[in-house]
């Protein structure tokens, strides 16, 4: 078989493993890491024109290296083949191996900030990608802008988010050098005085992706459905297509 997987930049390591675990025949489009922090919408326009400039004679099937990321599959429409997106929130589930481990580990633990291989690699790039109206993270580049006051304040309010927060997990999946990554978030854990522990994640939902092993794990979108959220476990559901019009049944005499 051969698949299209239009991938996020920010799990181009995790995605490209799978690749080379599968026996089919994959084209990839990676699209920018900054996308997954643009937001919903900007998110699931970008993913509709990737699927709908897709010429579909080519392949099988279209899979989603993303998972729901903020509403961002919500609404996109299957082209004339299928569409297939793992049942995540976002790639943390992904990262972790399974919903259940996501969900055990969110209930025991609050105020985590998560890094992995591609999180802590692409930071930088991901800051780099905000939308225009996002504000830097480097103090001294708002400073030299706008003025010590002015550049503080918008300081201040762009690391906000920061403040919510009291440890880093870092999520190991055993790809290789992660220890030089692992390095660099204990380090990055220290420089913001939050607690440090590692997460025992693995691979297999990028693996069973890419592989065409869509168990309960996956949604399969059939030519011209959508994706919905199920505000539930199973995270996304198939509706029909907009147009969809229903069968009317004659009555009988």
């Amino acid at each position: 078989m051969r698949f299209l997987l239009i991938g996020c930049g920010l799990l181009v390591r995790e995605l490209s493993d799978a690749i080379t675990h599968s026996p089919h025949l994959i084209d990839v489009k990676f699209l920018p890491a900054g996308l997954h922090n643009s937001g919903g919408q900007p998110m699931r326009e970008r993913l509709q024109q990737e699927i709908d400039s897709t010429d579909c004679s080519h392949y099988d099937a279209i899979l989603l290296g993303y998972a729901l990321c903020g509403m961002g599959l919500a609404g996109l429409r299957a082209a004339d083949i299928p569409l297939v997106a793992a049942r995540a929130h976002d790639c943390i589930t992904l990262l972790m191996g399974s919903r259940e481990k996501y969900d055990e580990y969110f209930k025991a633990n609050s105020g985590v900030y998560f890094r992995s291989v591609s999180w802590t690699e692409r930071a930088a790039e991901m800051h780099d990608q905000l939308p225009a109206n996002g504000l830097s993270q480097d103090r001294a580049q708002l400073v030299a802008r706008y003025g010590e006051e002015a550049g503080q304040y918008l300081y201040e309010e762009a690391t906000r988010y920061q403040r919510s927060y009291s440890k880093l997990t870092y999520i190991r999946t055993g790809m290789d050098f992660e220890d030089t990554f692992a390095a660099q978030a204990q380090a990055e854990a220290k420089e913001k005085q939050w607690s440090y522990e590692e997460f025992a994640g693995c691979l297999t939902l990028f693996r069973r992706l890419l592989q065409g092993n869509w168990d309960s794990d996956f949604l399969i979108v059939p030519p011209h459905h959508r994706i919905a959220a199920t505000y539930d476990e199973n995270i996304l559901r198939t509706d029909p297509p907009v147009d969809t019009k229903p069968v009317s049944h004659p009555r009988p005499e």
